[in-house]
C-alpha cells in the first residue's frame, strides 16, 4: 500500500487490488473547527465511515487469501483417487487377457500403478504418462482398456504383439496422447471415426492390421500430426479430401491396401512431406498438378496401380529426390526434365509402363544412383554412354524397350554393376570386351537382340557370375574354353545362335550350374562325359544341334535332372537310365538310340555297362566296407559293455552331455531340461506364436539351442487340436531333407504337450521381410537361394517320398531361415500323406491368400495347391 497527498486531497493505492480511495486529511479537518456548522456536521458523518470502509476492505483481502490458498493446494485424496482408478483400469485389462499375458504382466499388483509395474511410465504428480508394452507376446482385446481413466497419457506402445478385434471409438478419450502405435498386431474392422478427437497426437502407427472400410475424414482433425502410418491393412475407399489439413506432416505410408479412386488435389497442401508411398493399391487418375508444391519429397513411391497420364514433371524440383518408384501402371509420354537433372537420385523403378522418349536425352549422369529399372516400356534411341558415369550403378534394367545401336564400352565404366539387363531390344554390333572388367556382375542378360561375332574371352574375367543369357542373337564361333571360369554360374543359355565345333569340356566345372541350353546352334561331336558331373543340374536342353555318338555311362548318375531335351541330333546308343529321359519328345529324331522298356525305341541289344576298372573299383570298396563294419561291430559291442558298466554309478546329472543320445531311455531327464531352457515356458523365452502353438528358445545344460513349440490347450486341459499335433509327428518322422526342419523329439503329456525342432537363428521369412532393415539384407542372390530351398523340399516330398506328403500351408511364416539365410520348411500341423491308389480329399487347410484359386471346404489334396502357395509366397 502506498500513500500520496495533494492540498486536502489523499489517495491510498493497495497494490494487490490496484484500487485507490480518496480521504481527507487532518490538516482539512483542523481548518473545519472554524468553518460553518453544516460543515462541521458534514465532517463528523464521513469521518467513521471511511474508518468503517477501511476496517470491511482489510477484512474481506484476508478472507480472500484464505479461499485463495485452500483452493489452489490439490488434496492428497484426490490425487489418491486418481492413481486408485488408473491401477483398477490396468488390472482390468490385464484380466481380460490371456493366461500366458497375465503371467507376463506379474508385476502389474497393487493399487499403485506407478511402483515398478512393467511398461508404465509415471509424471511427476503420479499419473501414468506412457504405457510401453512392444513385442511382448501379448494376446487379447483392447475393449476392457477404459481408456477414460488414463487422461494423462502421453504414450500408447502396443506394437508387434496379438492383440485382435476392433480398436475401440473409446480411445478418443486420449485428448493428451502424442504417440499412438499398435502396429503389428491383428486388429480388425474399421478404424473408429473417433481418432479425431486425439488432436494432440503427432504420430499415428496402425500398420501390419487387418483393418477394414475407409479411411475416416475426422482424422483431419489432427493438424500435429508428423508420421501417419496405415500401410499393409485392407483399407477401401478413397483417399480422403480431409488428408490435405495435415500440413505439418512429414512421413505419409498408405502402401499395401486397396484404396481407389484419384489422388486428392488437397495433398499439395502437405508442403512438409517428405516420404510419400501409396503403391500397391487401387488408385487411379492422373498426377495431379499441385502434386508440384511438395518440393522436399525423398521417397515417392506409386508403383502397382492404375495411374495414367504423365509422371509428376516437378517431381524433383527441390533437387532431394532419393527414391522413385512408380512400376507397374499406365504412365505415358516423356521423362521429366526435372528427374533427368536429378543428381540426387539413389533408386528408380519406371518398368512396366508406356513412357517414351530418346533414352540417350531423357537421363543424365546420376552420381548416387544405385539402382534403376527402365524394362517394357517404349524407350527408343542408343544407349548414352554417360551409363559408365554412374559409378555407384549396382543394377541397370533397360530390356523390352525399342533400343538399338550398340552396347558402349564406357559401361566397363560402371565397376559396382551387379546386374546388367539389356535384353530384348534391337541391340547390334559386338559384345564389348570392356564387359570383362565388371568384377562383381552376378547377371548379364543379353538375349533376344541382334549382336554378332564371337563372345569376347575377356567375359572368362567375370568369376562372379551366377546368370548368362545370350540367346536369341547372331553370336558365333566356337563356345569359349575360358567361359569355364565361371564356377558360380547357375543359369547358362546360348540357344538360338550360331555356335560351332564341340562343347568344351570345361563346362563340366560348373559344379553349380543348374540350367544349361545350348539348343539351336551348329555345335558337332560329342557329348563332354564332364557333363555327367554336374551334379545340380536340373535342365538340360541340346536339341537341334549336329551332336553325335553315344549319350556318356556318367549321366545315369544325373539324379537332379528333372527336364533333358536332346532331340533332332545324331546321337546313338543307349539312353541313361533315369526318368528324365522318358517322354518320348526328349530324344526323338535322332540317328540310333535305344532303350530297354521306352516307348518308341528298340530294345538295346545288352545294357550298358561301366569300364572293368568300375567293376573292379566296386568289388575292393564291398570288400573294404565289409572288413570296416565287421571292425566297427567288434569295437561297438566293447563300448556298449563299458557304457553299460559305468552306467550302474552314474547320477542322472552327469548324464547330459548329448541329450539327444538319450531321448528314447530317457525321456523324463529330457522333459526337465526342456521346462528349464525355457524357464517353465516362460513368455521371456517366447520368440514367436502360430495358430497350433507358441514357439519358445530353449538352452539345454549341453549348450546347444533348439525350438520347443508347446501347443496350445484347450479349456478343458487337453491337447486343443490332437490330429495337428500327430500329423506333424507322423510327416517329420517320415522326411529328411536338408531344406527341411529337423524334429529331435516330442512330448505327448496331456498337459504340457511339445515338439523339439532344431534352432533358426533368423526366423521366419514373415519376420524379416516385415522388418526394413533385416528385408534389406535380402538381395536378389538370397532371395533365389531361398526360394530354391523351398522348391527343393517341396519336390522332395512329393517325388521323392513315399507315400508323398502334401504340407498344405506354405507361407511366409512356416519358411523359417537359418543363420546362412538357408531354407526350412515347418509347421507340418497340416501336411497329408497321400494314397497313390485312390482319390485324396480334404477339408481346406492353409492360409487364406496363399491358396489356390476354388479351393475351399472339400479340395483335392494335391502337390500343385502346395506349388501355387510358393509361387504366390514369390510374387
Amino acid at each position: 500500500m502506498s500513500t500520496s497527498t495533494n492540498g486536502n486531497v489523499g489517495c491510498i493505492t493497495f497494490k494487490s487490488i490496484n484500487k485507490c480511495f480518496i480521504f481527507i486529511s487532518t490538516n482539512s479537518i483542523m481548518g473545519l473547527e472554524y468553518s460553518s456548522s453544516f460543515s462541521l456536521l458534514r465532517q463528523l458523518i464521513i469521518t467513521p465511515c471511511f474508518f468503517i470502509f477501511i476496517l470491511l476492505f482489510l477484512y474481506s483481502i484476508s478472507l480472500f487469501h484464505v479461499t485463495f490458498t485452500s483452493a489452489s493446494t490439490p488434496t492428497t485424496s484426490l490425487l489418491k483417487v486418481e492413481q486408485d482408478q488408473e491401477a483398477l483400469t490396468l488390472l482390468t485389462w490385464k484380466a481380460s487377457l490371456d493366461n500366458q499375458t497375465q503371467s507376463f504382466l506379474s508385476s502389474w499388483s497393487g493399487r499403485n500403478s506407478c511402483h515398478h509395474w512393467f511398461g508404465v511410465t509415471c509424471h511427476k504428480s503420479g499419473s501414468v504418462s506412457d504405457l510401453d508394452l512392444h513385442s511382448c507376446c501379448l494376446r487379447g482385446t483392447l475393449h476392457n482398456l477404459n481408456f477414460s481413466s488414463l487422461p494423462n497419457l502421453l504414450t500408447l506402445e502396443l506394437s508387434s504383439n496379438n492383440l485382435i478385434g476392433p480398436i475401440p471409438p473409446s480411445i478418443g478419450n486420449l485428448r493428451n496422447l502424442t504417440t499412438l502405435h499398435i502396429f503389428k498386431n491383428e486388429l480388425s474392422s474399421s478404424i473408429p471415426q473417433k481418432i479425431g478427437l486425439l488432436r494432440s497426437l503427432n504420430d499415428l502407427q496402425l500398420s501390419h492390421n487387418n483393418l477394414t472400410g475407409p479411411i475416416p475424414p475426422s482424422i483431419g482433425n489432427l493438424r500435429n500430426l508428423t508420421t501417419l502410418y496405415l500401410f499393409e491393412n485392407e483399407l477401401s475407399g478413397s483417399i480422403p479430401q480431409e488428408i490435405g489439413l495435415l500440413r505439418l506432416l512429414y512421413d505419409l505410408d498408405l502402401s499395401f491396401n486397396n484404396l481407389n479412386g484419384s489422388i486428392p488435389a488437397s495433398i499439395g497442401n502437405l508442403s512438409s512431406l517428405t516420404f510419400l508411398f501409396l503403391n500397391h493399391n487401387e488408385l487411379s487418375g492422373a498426377i495431379p498438378l499441385e502434386m508440384n508444391n511438395i518440393t522436399h519429397l525423398k521417397s515417392l513411391q506409386l508403383s502397382e496401380n492404375n495411374f495414367i497420364g504423365q509422371l509428376p514433371q516437378e517431381i524433383c524440383l527441390g533437387s532431394v529426390l532419393e527414391n522413385f518408384t512408380a512400376m507397374g501402371n499406365h504412365f505415358t509420354g516423356p521423362i521429366p526434365k526435372s528427374l533427368k537433372n536429378c543428381t540426387s537420385l539413389f533408386r528408380v523403378r519406371l518398368e512396366r509402363n508406356q513412357l517414351t522418349g530418346d533414352i540417350a536425352e531423357s537421363f543424365g549422369v546420376y552420381p548416387t544412383l544405385n539402382y534403376i529399372d527402365l524394362s517394357s516400356n517404349n524407350f527408343y534411341g542408343e544407349l548414352s554412354e554417360k551409363w559408365g558415369q554412374c559409378h555407384m550403378l549396382t543394377s541397370l534394367n533397360i530390356s523390352n524397350n525399342n533400343i538399338s545401336g550398340a552396347i558402349p564400352p564406357q559401361l566397363g565404366k560402371a565397376i559396382q554393376l551387379q546386374q546388367l539387363d539389356l535384353s530384348a531390344n534391337h541391340l547390334s554390333g559386338k559384345i564389348p570386351k570392356e564387359l570383362g572388367m565388371l568384377p562383381l556382375l552376378f547377371k548379364l542378360l543379353l538375349g533376344d537382340n541382334n549382336l554378332s561375332s564371337s563372345i569376347p574371352l575377356e567375359l572368362g574375367n567375370l568369376s562372379n557370375l551366377e546368370i548368362l543369357n545370350l540367346a536369341s542373337n547372331n553370336l558365333s564361333g566356337p563356345i569359349p574354353k575360358q567361359l569355364g571360369n565361371f564356377l558360380k554360374l547357375q543359369f547358362f543359355n546360348l540357344s538360338e545362335n550360331r555356335f560351332v565345333d564341340s562343347i568344351p569340356d570345361e563346362i563340366g566345372k560348373m559344379q553349380n550350374l543348374e540350367s544349361l541350353d545350348l539348343s539351336q546352334n551348329m555345335l558337332t561331336g560329342e557329348v563332354p562325359p564332364l557333363l555327367g558331373e554336374l551334379k545340380n543340374l536340373e535342365t538340360l536342353n541340346l536339341s537341334h544341334n549336329g551332336l553325335s555318338g553315344t549319350i556318356p555311362h556318367t549321366f545315369d548318375d544325373l539324379i537332379s535332372l528333372t527336364v533333358v531335351d536332346i532331340s533332332y541330333n545324331q546321337l546313338e546308343g543307349p539312353l541313361p537310365n533315369i526318368k528324365a529321359f522318358t517322354p518320348f519328345e526328349a530324344f526323338k529324331n535322332n540317328k540310333g538310340l535305344c532303350g530297354n522298356n521306352v516307348t518308341h525305341l528298340k530294345p538295346c541289344s545288352a545294357s550298358r555297362k561301366r569300364p572293368n576298372k568300375f567293376y573292379v573299383l566296386i568289388m575292393v570298396l564291398l570288400i573294404v566296407s565289409t572288413l570296416l563294419l565287421l571292425f566297427s561291430f567288434i569295437i561297438g559291442i566293447y563300448f556298449l559293455f563299458q557304457k553299460l558298466r559305468k552306467r550302474k554309478t552314474k547320477s542322472p546329472e552327469a548324464d547330459v552331455e548329448d541329450l539327444f543320445a538319450i531321448w528314447g531311455h530317457d525321456g523324463e531327464l529330457l522333459y526337465e531340461h526342456i521346462i528349464q531352457g525355457t524357464d517353465n515356458f516362460s513368455s521371456k523365452q517366447c520368440i514367436g506364436t502360430g495358430g497350433y502353438g507358441t514357439v519358445y528358445k530353449a538352452e539345454l545344460p549341453t549348450g546347444r539351442v533348439v525350438a520347443v513349440k508347446k501347443l496350445h490347450s484347450s479349456q478343458d486341459g487337453d491337447m486343443a487340436d490332437l490330429k495337428a499335433f500327430k500329423s506333424e509327428i507322423h510327416a517329420l518322422t517320415q522326411i529328411r531333407h536338408r531344406n527341411i526342419v529337423k524334429l529331435y523329439g516330442f512330448s505327448s503329456f496331456a498337459e504340457i504337450s511339445f515338439l523339439v525342432y532344431e534352432f533358426m537363428e533368423k526366423g521366419s521369412l514373415r519376420n524379416i521381410l516385415s522388418n526394413d532393415e533385416e528385408a534389406e539384407k535380402l538381395d536378389w542372390n538370397v532371395r533365389l537361394n531361398i526360394v530354391k530351398g523351398v522348391a527343393k523340399a517341396l519336390s522332395y516330398m512329393h517325388h521323392d517320398c513315399s507315400p508323398p506328403i502334401v504340407h498344405r500351408d506354405i507361407s511366409s511364416n512356416n519358411v523359417l531361415l537359418d543363420s546362412e539365410y538357408e531354407a526350412h520348411v515347418s509347421d507340418f500341423g497340416t501336411a497329408r500323406l497321400l494314397k497313390l491308389d485312390s482319390s485324396n480329399w480334404t477339408s481346406f487347410a492353409g492360409t487364406f491368400g496363399y491358396t489356390a484359386p476354388g479351393t475351399i471346404f472339400l479340395v483335392p489334396c494335391l502337390p500343385l495347391n502346395c506349388l501355387y502357395t510358393s509361387y504366390i509366397r514369390l510374387l
